[in-house]
Parts: C-alpha cells; structure tokens; sequence
C-alpha cells in the first residue's frame, strides 16, 4: 500500500552544537566592556545563526532561525531523501530543500524507498482480540459535530500551529455553552477546511466516514461539547465539537476483526518507521538539531 509521506516530529538523538556568546547580541565572549565596544570602535557583526545540517547538507538557509520542531521534520525528511539517493531510487543531482519543502521527485522515491525496505509482524488473532475488547465497535454509531482544522502542510511552523490551536482550544471550552456562535466564527476564520465556510458543520459522520484516526478519537468516548484535547489526523490538528451522539449496536469480533487487524497494522508500520529513522540517523552526521528518540513519527 503506497503512502504520502509527511514526517512531522523526529527519533533519534545527537548532541546540538551551540557557539556561546554574551547575551547582549554583541557577537563577543568577553562582555559588553570588551575593546571592540571601547574607543569609538563599532562592534563586531553578529555571528550568523549556525545552519543545521544532515551529512553536510543544510536544513535551512542563513537567514533563516527555524525552531526545534521544524529542524526534526526537516532533518528526518533529509535523512531519507539522501537515502533514496544512495541505494539508487532518486538521482544524485535531486537538489536538497533548505526550506523543508522537497521536490515530487523525492517524494516518489522515499515512499518507494519505504515500501521495500520496512518490515513489520502482521497482527495475530490475539492482538485483534485484545484490542477489540479494549476498543469496542458499534454497528450506525453517529456523531454530529463541527470542527477547525489547522492543516500542516510541508514547512508549517508545527510548533506554533500547536500553540495557535491549543489557544483556540482553551478559548472554547471556556466560552459559555449557549454561545452557539463562537465556535463557528473560529471556523469561518481560521479553518484549512471547506467545511469553514458553514461555521465547520460536518453533519453526520460514521466511522467509515472519517480517516481512521480521526475516528479512533471521537468515537472512542462518550464526550459531548467540545472535546478537551487536539484531536490529530493526516490532515492536522482539529478543535472538535461533539454536538451529538447515537449508538448503536455492538459489533461481533468476527465482523470488526478486519477494520481491528486493519488499525493495528498502521500502529506496526508507524513503528517500523521510527526504527528506520532511528538507524539512518545513528549512520549519520547531524549538526544544529537534536532528535528525540522518546518521539514516534507522525507519518501521513
């Protein structure tokens, strides 16, 4: 099965390294009573912020300071673009992306690349069982809701999307609940969904409805209102609003194994993932930015 891939936070650890400078900005060691700032003399430019790099090659331009959070994505995108490059899925002069955004090209040899090189256990019976029993199903379970969408997209700041939405989150949950026009104002304004344009009204949904995921997160509890987390899919971040719920009837094992075997092999190719970014990258010499083996991909 072929995937687009988006990689979105990283694995993997190597130290950062940091020049020390004064903390007034003034480029020197030695403090703001140094010669150069004596005398009339002008002081010394600003050293430039040092450019993190994937087997030398940068993850962002001169000018450019990008945060924690971008320098991963980008650093596991490098690391699996010049992967594809030496085992012969992607041609030598394919150009590196200092702004994160990588050509169709590349995107095309790393999900080949993926393809042949991952392997992960299929399911058992057992594990199916077990997370059913966790997890049950119902036959016409409904939800009508409303949500905003934050997309990320390749470049996206994910950080500040984060602290974007997780402000729009506290603001909703506070707001009083017989302010039916709040939300949908927050929709209008800020959504990356068609849906935007009718306050996020999405009517409906079943399961099979929504991605996967998305799904996993609403239809997992009982909450109504606004749902006290980010909900997370492919797509991005979600404020979401539980207007009601239906059940219905549950589903026998037999018949929710497939969609149950279906979940649990995304889980294992998520992980598989993250193991192949953790041996390229313990292969590899990277500067500027450190990866965080406590993290899993996110992987669309």
């Amino acid at each position: 099965q072929r995937r687009s891939l988006t990689i979105r936070t990283m694995v993997m650890s190597h130290p950062t390294h940091i020049h020390e400078t004064h903390g007034c900005g003034c480029g020197s060691t030695g403090g703001c009573g140094s010669p150069a700032m004596q005398g009339g003399e002008s002081a010394p430019a600003p050293l430039a912020p040092l450019l993190a790099r994937v087997n030398g090659v940068p993850l962002h331009s001169s000018t450019e300071s990008p945060d924690t959070e971008t320098l991963r994505q980008r650093a596991a995108t490098e690391l699996l673009r010049q992967h594809a490059q030496r085992v012969g899925l992607l041609s030598p002069a394919d150009p590196s992306a200092p702004d994160g955004i990588i050509s169709a090209e590349a995107t095309e040899a790393i999900e080949r690349l993926l393809e042949g090189e991952l392997q992960w256990p299929e399911p058992t019976e057992e594990a199916c069982r077990r997370y059913y029993e966790a997890h049950p199903i119902f036959r016409d379970e409904r939800v009508k809701l409303r949500h905003v969408l934050f997309a990320v997209t390749p470049g996206v700041n994910v950080r500040a999307l984060r602290q974007r939405a997780e402000s729009f989150l506290l603001e909703l949950r506070a707001a009083d609940a017989q302010d039916a026009t709040q939300f949908a104002d927050v929709a209008r304004q800020w959504s990356n969904c068609p849906s935007s344009k009718e306050g996020g009204e999405l009517g409906w949904l079943t399961r099979a409805d929504c991605a996967p995921e998305f799904a996993a997160e609403v239809f997992s509890s009982a909450e109504v209102g606004v749902v006290s987390r980010l909900v997370h899919s492919r797509f991005g971040l979600h404020l979401v609003e539980v207007q009601e719920r239906k059940h219905g009837q549950p589903i026998a094992f037999e018949d929710a194994c497939a969609g149950v075997r279906q979940t649990l092999h995304h889980h294992a190719w998520t992980n598989a993932v993250r193991q192949y970014l953790q041996g390229l990258a313990a292969e590899a010499h990277i500067e500027g930015v450190q990866l965080d083996t406590a993290q899993s991909p996110l992987v669309q």
